[in-house]
C-alpha cells in the first residue's frame, strides 16, 4: 500500500512537473509574441511620426540646403552660418513684440484693447518667414521677408497679413 502510495504520488508529481513545464513555456513563448508585436507597432509608428516631422520641417531654413547655400556665398568676404541666424531673426522679430502699440510686423492694427504680438515663428528659407500671431482673441498669420543687411543687422517686411474669423 505504501509503495502504490508512493508510486501514485511520483507520478502525480511527474505529471504536474509536466503540465507546469509545457504552460510555462507556452506563456513565455505568447508574451515573446507579444511583445514582438508590440515592438513592431513601435518602429511602424516612430517611422511614421519621423516621416511626417520631415515632412512638416520641408520648408524650414534648417533643412533646406539652397537656401543654407545662399549664406555660404563665396563672392562676399563673410559666410553666416544659418544655425546662428534662426535663434537671432527670431529673438530679433519677436523683440517687436514690446511695442506699445503691437507688433509692427504682423501687419495688422490694433483693433480692440490689446495689442497684436507674434506667438510663433518659423523661418522657411533664407527670405521668407512665416508667423502666428494675435491679440488674445483674434488670430491671424503673416508671411515676412526678411534681409540681412551688410552691417549684420536684419530688416524684416511685410509680404502679407491674414486674420481669422471669430
Amino acid at each position: 500500500m505504501k509503495r502504490s502510495l508512493l508510486l501514485y504520488l511520483t507520478i502525480l508529481f511527474a505529471l504536474t512537473t509536466l503540465f507546469t513545464y509545457v504552460f510555462l513555456s507556452s506563456e513565455v513563448k505568447f508574451e515573446q509574441q507579444r511583445s514582438e508585436k508590440k515592438i513592431s507597432k513601435l518602429r511602424d509608428s516612430l517611422t511614421l511620426v519621423s516621416n511626417q516631422l520631415a515632412d512638416a520641417n520641408y520648408f524650414s531654413l534648417a533643412k533646406n540646403e539652397n537656401a543654407q547655400n545662399y549664406f555660404d556665398n563665396q563672392s562676399t568676404q563673410k559666410t553666416i552660418q544659418y544655425e546662428k541666424l534662426i535663434p537671432v531673426v527670431t529673438e530679433k522679430l519677436l523683440d517687436y513684440n514690446s511695442n506699445p502699440k503691437g507688433n509692427p510686423y504682423t501687419g495688422q492694427d490694433q483693433i480692440g484693447a490689446n495689442k497684436f504680438i507674434i506667438n510663433k515663428v518659423k523661418i522657411l528659407n533664407h527670405r521668407w518667414i512665416i508667423a502666428d500671431f494675435s491679440d488674445g482673441e483674434i488670430w491671424g498669420e503673416v508671411l515676412l521677408k526678411y534681409f540681412v543687411n551688410e552691417d549684420e543687422t536684419i530688416s524684416f517686411e511685410v509680404n502679407q497679413s491674414l486674420l481669422y474669423q471669430k
